[in-house]
This record gives structure tokens, sequence and C-alpha cells, in this order.
């Protein structure tokens, strides 16, 4: 043991120290020094300079909306594609497409000019009192909740949101205005479909061929409980738009008993209990190809959508929601199936447009 550490507490400082200071105990308390007073901004006692910002914010906003137009019309004049003509030289980042150049920049400014407005008009108009709020439980008390809309509706008043016109239309017009870019950009996801969902290659007169043999095909060809896959006539497999072709007209035909058939509707599309559906099932568009004999039930791989082939083709079970479109048919005088005409549904799965 040191000498130090047999130091007598008559050796410690006291509590006053010895030049006279005061030492700090635990467990006092530091006044609450308050808010600095408030002081007044130009705004606040110029009407002329709030007036000043008033326009000042709503410059901002309409250089959004100009923006807004440039990005629509960068979108309509420039070109896509490093062809030459297409890019613009930028130091130091080098040749880029003026398209995504005018695009970028239109939408940053505009963007950008909201921001700005909205600060602005925060830091020159809105109050800028502050105000203690005490501290208080999670779950607020009726007087607390109506404070919170009593300031609120006073924050809407100060803010002059009601009051100052030019910065509430301008802002508006900002605020409307940006979702067209993103309308123009929806534009460029692609072609559009219009009337391509709605046919297929089928049409009067088409002979039906065997997907598996590629031969036209006649009703005796197909046996009782067999279910075919058939193609368009015309349709290789060497074509180039053969998967998009094949996609939307695969068909799949199954003979049974006509008394067997329950819509009769169905079977007049048929010929002597051969019917023939679309092999695209209406949920998300894969290929049928699991048969149930005995029920006539066709299942989809994918999502176990089961549709009822002796009854129109009819939802039994599973996510899809419409029933299989059916080819009518019936034979030539080669005795060869044939289309009578396209599907009268589109086939495959629902969508937004769909007549």
């Amino acid at each position: 043991m040191t000498s130090q550490d047999n130091m007598s507490e008559e050796h410690l400082p006291e509590a006053h120290g010895a030049h006279g200071g005061e030492l700090a105990v635990h467990g006092d308390a530091f006044a609450d020094p308050g808010l600095p007073p408030h002081e007044h901004r130009r705004t606040d006692i110029d009407e002329r300079a709030a007036a000043r910002a008033e326009r000042q914010v709503a410059m901002w906003f309409l250089l959004s909306m100009v923006a807004t137009i440039g990005f629509i019309a960068s979108y309509v004049i420039f070109k896509p594609g490093p062809e030459l003509g297409n890019t613009v030289y930028i130091f130091p980042i080098g040749h880029i497409s003026k398209l995504n150049f005018s695009l970028g920049m239109t939408l940053g400014v505009s963007l950008f000019a909201i921001g700005a407005g909205a600060v602005h008009w925060a830091r020159t108009l809105m109050s800028d009192e502050e105000h203690i709020a005490e501290r208080h439980p999670i779950e607020a008390s009726p007087e607390v909740r109506e404070q919170v809309f009593a300031d609120f509706r006073q924050g809407a008043k100060e803010s002059g949101f009601g009051r100052r016109k030019l910065i509430r239309t301008t802002m508006i017009g900002a605020m409307a205005m940006v979702p067209l870019s993103a309308v123009v950009l929806f534009r460029d996801l692609g072609p559009l479909p219009e009337k391509k969902l709605d046919t297929t290659e089928w049409a009067k007169g088409k002979r039906l061929v065997n997907m598996n043999t590629n031969e036209p095909m006649k009703a005796a060809d197909i046996t009782v409980g067999s279910l075919t896959f058939a193609k368009p006539e015309g349709v290789e497999e060497s074509d180039e738009n053969f998967q998009e072709v094949i996609a939307k007209a695969a068909v799949m035909l199954v003979r049974m008993q006509p008394a067997d058939i329950k819509d009769q509707a169905s079977a007049g599309w048929g010929y002597e209990g051969v019917l023939c559906y679309s092999k695209i099932c209406t949920h998300v568009g894969c290929p049928i190809s699991l048969y149930e004999q005995q029920t006539h039930h066709v299942l989809c791989p994918c999502h176990q959508s089961t549709f009822d082939l002796s009854d129109g083709g009819r939802v039994i079970f599973g996510p899809a929601g419409h029933p299989l479109p059916q080819l009518q048919i019936s034979v030539n005088s080669d005795g060869y199936l044939e289309a009578l005409g396209d599907f009268s549904k589109p086939v495959g799965p629902g969508f937004w447009e769909r007549s």
C-alpha cells in the first residue's frame, strides 16, 4: 500500500474546493434554459417580402411543370440507340444517348424543383415558431388528440395554403404533371397488343395437324378416351415466329361418347364426340397436358387448375378464372378435321382490355 492510499480524509479537498468553487453533487438538476426569444423573419413583418417569396415558390413549381413537359417532349423528339446523331458528348462522361440524357435531366429538374419550392415555402412563409411538447404516454388522452387536431388546423392556417392561391395552384399543377412522366415510361415497355391477344392462327377451313406426326387428322384417328394435341395447318417448327403462334394456337382434341357430354352447346361445336379446346391454361398460360379419362378432366401442371371437357371446359378447381375456349370443328370433303373459324373468346389468361 502506498502513502497515497493512506491519505486521511483531512487531506481531501473540501466541498467548496481550495479555490472557492463548488463541486457538482450527483442528483443535482440543471435548470431548464428554455427557448431563446423568437426572432421574426423578414417575410413575417413585411408583406412585400412575403409576396416576393410566394412568387419565388411559384417559380419553382412552374419550373417543375416546364421540366415535365420537356421530359415528354424529349421522349417524342429523340430516338434511342447508339447510332450517329442519337448521342451527345458530355465531358468527362463521353458520348451518351441524347434520349437518356434529356430524360434524366428533365425528370431530375422536375423533381428537384418541387422539393426546392416546398423547402423555400417552409423556410419563408410557413410558421417557424417552436413549441415545447411534454412527453406523454403512447396512448393519448382525448384532450391530447383534440389538441393534435387543433394544432393541425392551426398549422394549415399558418402555412397559408388556403390564402396563397398562387402557391397552391402552381404546386397542385406541378404535382399533377409529374406522374405524366411515368405514363410515358409505361408506353416504352413495348408495342401495344391491339387485337393480337384476341385472335389466333385458326381460321375457317384450316385443317388440324397432329403435333407429333405433323399429319392432318381424321376423326377416325382419335379413339374414345384419348387426348391428342394439334396445331393449325401451315404452322411449322422451322418458322421464325413458331413459338409466338403456337403459344396461342395449340389445341387438344378429346373424344368421348356423345352421352357423356354434359354441355350440348359444346357438343354442337364438335364432330361425332370429338371436341377441340385450347391447350393454354386460362390462369397464367401454362400448357395443359394431364387428362383423366374417366372424368374427362384436364389438369394444368403449374397450379392445378382443373377443367371439365365434358362441360364446356368449365373450371372446377384451381385459380383459373375462365373456362377453356372451344374451337368449333367439322370435317371437309376429304374427311379431315378442320376449323370453322377462330376461337370465340381470347385464349390464355385474362387481360385488362379483354373483350
